[in-house]
């Protein structure tokens, strides 16, 4: 799964080069699917650096009821969130990769089986099962739909494609590390110490 073999003219950097980088950056921007643990990582980078937490999630997407912000309201959170010096962001929303990308100092793609997003968010269902995890918006109770279900299933297929799309239109010369195992995760976090 490695994004050159792609064809893509998109800046791959590796986990050891990713983990120096890391120490020097100021803006993190973390996607991939549900479930994969985008969020569990970007809190512990934020923690390891002192970094903002910023959930697209819980802080441009969603109100109470599961109900979606409109686009404008989306559009100037983000643009708001985005001006600040250091974060680590969580959410892969690619129509918005054009003002997060390039304020970024590096991108991690969560790029896990699909098997380890399943598992993700039904691990994560079952621990917050009628409660909102605090990466989500007040009033989100965790839940796993039909809907949300295929999502998942079908992310690779469906939306990596625009990930990687999106990637090269905006990512110009901006690093991205690609880790498509828990293990790969864990090297990360145990260069960085955190």
């Amino acid at each position: 799964m490695d994004i050159t073999s792609e064809r893509v003219a998109i800046r791959s950097v590796n986990i050891a080069d990713a983990a120096k980088m890391l120490v020097h950056s100021d803006r993190v921007l973390v996607i991939g699917c549900s479930g994969g643990g985008k969020s569990t990582l970007s809190q512990k980078l934020g923690r390891r650096f002192a970094l903002d937490y910023i959930s697209i999630d819980r802080d441009v997407l969603w109100l109470p009821g599961w109900i979606q912000r409109d686009k404008e309201d989306q559009l100037a959170r983000t643009r708001r969130l985005i001006a600040g010096n250091r974060w680590v962001m969580d959410g892969t929303n690619t129509s918005t990769f054009d003002i997060r990308v390039p304020r970024s100092d590096l991108v991690i793609w969560v790029r896990m089986p699909r098997y380890l997003n399943v598992w993700g968010i039904l691990s994560r269902w079952a621990r917050h099962r009628g409660e909102t995890r605090p990466e989500m918006a007040v009033g989100c109770p965790e839940k796993v739909d039909w809907e949300f279900f295929r999502f998942v299933w079908t992310w690779e297929a469906v939306f990596a494609p625009r990930v990687i799309a999106a990637l090269q239109q905006t990512a110009g010369d901006k690093p991205v590390l690609v880790l498509t195992s828990r293990r790969q995760t864990r090297e990360l976090l145990d260069l960085v110490g955190a």
